[in-house]
C-alpha cells in the first residue's frame, strides 16, 4: 500500500542506520500504533537498529492492564524490546484527556532518554490532523501535528525529537491493511465518549458529505496544511527564522538571545518560551501586541512567558526575567552527585559531590567572589540575576554554577529544535568523541 512506502521513506529520511542506539516507539495497542510497530520493526531489522516500544498504562480503564499485556506481547512478537510505564498520581476533575496526554509524553520521554534514544515514533495519521482542526474550531489550543518536531514534554523531553511517519495515511486504510495481515488491535471504547472533544471531533468528521473517508481526509488535511501556524513549540518550520536570532557572545551568556525587529511571530514565541524555561506558548493576543510594538520601532521593556524583552534602537534583547524568580521564589534545588539536574528549565547542572543546591544569582551577587562577579558584570544587566549559583549546605557564600561542577545551557539547542535546525537524527545529541558540538542554531 502507498502509505507503507511513504512511512518507510519517512523513517529513512530522518533516521540513522547501522547504529546500536535504540529507536523508541509509543505503543498503545490501538490499530495505528500496531501498524507502525510492524512497519518500524521491519525497517529496523533491515537497517541495523534496535526498536524499543514504550506503553503507558494510564489506569483509566478496567481493561488497561490487559491492554498493556497485549501491547507487550505484540512488541515482542514483532521483535522489539518493550517497557511498560505507569501513570501514578491524582487525576484532575476536569481536563483529563489533556492531563493524560501530558503524562504520556513525560513518561515516554523519560524512558526514551534513559534508554539512550534520541527519536520517538508516534503513530498519528491524517485522521488525527483532521480531528485536531475540528477541535481548534471549537476553541481548543491543541498544537498542530508535524512529521518531525521536538518532544512537547519539558524538561523531560530535552534532546528528543518525535517522528510521525504515518501522517499521510487514513485510519480506515491502516485498519484494512491490518485485517489483511490477520493482526489484532485494541479499540478503546473511550474514543467514542462524546464527553471528550476528540471523540466529538471524530464523530463530526464521519458526518461530512465529502465522498467517503479517503476523500474526507484529503479535504481536511489540505485545510490544515493551509491554515496559519500557531506559536507552539511542537511545530516545525520550513522557513529559516534563525536569521532573526543570535546569541550573546558573552561568558555565561547562553540563553540570552538577540533578535532583530522584523522577526516573525513563530520565532518570537519560540524564543520567549525557550528563554523563559517553560513549556506553554504565549497567548496570541499578547504575542501580537509585542510583535506590533517591535515592528513600530518603539523602545520598550516588557515581560512575557517568563522572559524579559528589552527593545532598543537596532536590537531586541530577550533574557530570563529575573524578577519572576524573586517574586515567586522557589526553595533551593538540591543536587545529587554525578546526576544532571535541570534548573529553571534552562540549565542542566552536575556536581561531583553531595551537599550542593542551586539558586538564582538575584539577591546573592554581592556575596560572590570577585572573579564570579566579574563574569556576571560582563553580561547584560537584565541577564545577571537569572544566572544559576550554587550554595553548599555548610557554607553561606555562593559560587557561580560551572565554577564548581558543570553547567550546560539548554536554551539554544532547544530553540534550534523548535526552529527546525536539526532535521536528522545524526544532528541530535552533544559532543562526539570529545569534539565540541556544532551550534545548529547559529551556524549556516
Amino acid at each position: 500500500m502507498d502509505w507503507i512506502g511513504s512511512a518507510r521513506a519517512g523513517l529513512s529520511a530522518r533516521l540513522e542506520t547501522g547504529i546500536d542506539r535504540p529507536l523508541a516507539l509509543a505503543l498503545s495497542g490501538g490499530g495505528d500504533s500496531i501498524a507502525l510497530l510492524r512497519v518500524a520493526a521491519d525497517w529496523a531489522r533491515e537497517n541495523g537498529r534496535r526498536l524499543l516500544a514504550l506503553t503507558v498504562d494510564h489506569g483509566l480503564s478496567a481493561d488497561s492492564a490487559a491492554w498493556t499485556t497485549f501491547a507487550g506481547r505484540s512488541a515482542r512478537e514483532a521483535g522489539a524490546e518493550w517497557r511498560s510505564l505507569n501513570w501514578i498520581g491524582s487525576r484532575p476533575a476536569t481536563g483529563l484527556p489533556a492531563a493524560a496526554r501530558s503524562a504520556r509524553h513525560r513518561l515516554i520521554a523519560d524512558a526514551a532518554r534513559e534508554a539512550g534514544a534520541r527519536v520517538v515514533l508516534f503513530a498519528h495519521t491524517a485522521d488525527d490532523i483532521a480531528e485536531g482542526e475540528v477541535m481548534r474550531a471549537e476553541g481548543s489550543t491543541l498544537g498542530r501535528l508535524r512529521d518531525w518536531s521536538p518532544s512537547p514534554a519539558w524538561p523531560e523531553g530535552r534532546g528528543l525529537m518525535l517522528l510521525r511517519p504515518m501522517l499521510g495515511a487514513g485510519r480506515a486504510e491502516v485498519r484494512a491493511w491490518l485485517k489483511g495481515q490477520g493482526a489484532d488491535w485494541i479499540d478503546d471504547p473511550g474514543n467514542e465518549d462524546v464527553r471528550f472533544a476528540r471523540s466529538r471531533a471524530r464523530q463530526a468528521l464521519t458526518l461530512l458529505p465529502t465522498g467517503g473517508p479517503e476523500g474526507r481526509m484529503r479535504v481536511d488535511c489540505a485545510s490544515a496544511a493551509a491554515a496559519p501556524r500557531q506559536p507552539t513549540l511542537t511545530l516545525s518550520r520550513k522557513d529559516d527564522g534563525c536569521a532573526a536570532v543570535r546569541s550573546s557572545p558573552l561568558p555565561m551568556g547562553e540563553g540570552t538571545l538577540i533578535l532583530n525587529r522584523n522577526t516573525d511571530s513563530y520565532t518570537l514565541a519560540a524564543a520567549l518560551v525557550c528563554v523563559g524555561g517553560g513549556d506553554r506558548p504565549p497567548r496570541g493576543d499578547r504575542l501580537a501586541a509585542i510583535l506590533a510594538r517591535l515592528q513600530s520601532g518603539a523602545s520598550f521593556t516588557a515581560t512575557l512567558s517568563g522572559a524579559r524583552i528589552e527593545a532598543r534602537e537596532g536590537e531586541v534583547l530577550v533574557a530570563r526575567e529575573a524578577g519572576e524568580l524573586v517574586r515567586r521564589p522557589r526553595p533551593p534545588l538540591a543536587l545529587s552527585a554525578d546526576v544532571g539536574t535541570v534548573w529553571d528549565g534552562r540549565w542542566a547542572i552536575t556536581v561531583d559531590s553531595p551537599g550542593w543546591s542551586v539558586v538564582p544569582a538575584a539577591g546573592r551577587m554581592a556575596a560572590l567572589a570577585g572573579a564570579d562577579r566579574a563574569v556576571l558584570k560582563a553580561l547584560p544587566p537584565a541577564a545577571r540575576g537569572s544566572v544559576p549559583v550554587l550554595i553548599r549546605n555548610d557554607a553561606t557564600a555562593p559560587v557561580l554554577a560551572g565554577t564548581v561542577g558543570r553547567a550546560a545551557g539548554l536554551v539554544e539547542e532547544r530553540l534550534a529544535r523548535a526552529l527546525d535546525r536539526m532535521t536528522h537524527e545524526r544532528d541530535l545529541g552533544g559532543a562526539i568523541h570529545g569534539a565540541s558540538p556544532r551550534n545548529h542554531l547559529f551556524s549556516s
